[in-house]
Formats: structure tokens, sequence, C-alpha cells
């Protein structure tokens, strides 16, 4: 006896392969850069100061 591949598992992984990759937002991927967290805690920075200062809570 042989083993085969099951042609219902394959279908479904090739879908699931497909699936993930039209899913992707196209944010940064795994090995982002230092000026992209440096400016994203910037911005976070940039409005946690205009929060304050405007006196919304």
């Amino acid at each position: 006896m042989t083993a085969t591949a099951d042609p219902t598992a394959t279908a479904a992984t090739d879908f699931t392969a497909r699936a993930r990759n039209l899913l992707r937002t196209g944010g940064p991927e795994d090995g982002s850069s230092w000026l992209e967290h440096v400016l994203g805690w910037t911005l976070v920075v940039v409005v946690a100061m205009f929060v304050t200062q405007v006196g919304w809570l």
C-alpha cells in the first residue's frame, strides 16, 4: 500500500494559501525599519499632546 496525497487536503491547503495572500493588508513586513517605529511613536506623542491641550478625556 502506498501513501498518496489526499486531494481534499491539498485543495484546502492551496485555497488557504491563496486566501492568505489576498487578505494581506499591505502593512509593514516583519523586518520593518527603525524609522517606521520612531515615526509611529512620534505620531502617538503628538496625538497625545493634542488631546491633552484640547481637553478631551
